[in-house]
């Protein structure tokens, strides 16, 4: 069984903080453009900014939590299910 709520915080703040360090990262050999991405067009106000890193770290935490949650809850009916059928 997986502790969702603790799943949730792991997901969130590596996605969020690895959208973060990864924006930084194409900054510094790129330099900040303001230029849509992909990302972007999903999560709003992000861009290749200083003030959008932040908007993806907000974001990237946000989603990392609750996709972090729904798999910790699926996994867990399913193992829940699992082990009722084998009973």
């Amino acid at each position: 069984m997986l502790h969702t709520r603790e799943l949730g915080i792991a997901c969130g703040l590596i996605w969020g903080l690895g959208l973060f360090v990864v924006t930084w990262w194409i900054m510094l050999f790129e330099g900040a453009v303001d230029v849509p991405t992909y990302i972007g067009l999903v999560y709003r106000g992000y861009s290749l900014t200083p003030l959008g890193s932040v908007f993806g770290l907000l974001w990237g935490l946000a989603d990392g939590f609750v996709g972090g949650i729904v798999f910790g809850w699926l996994y867990n009916r399913l193992v829940r299910s699992r082990d009722r059928a084998a009973s």
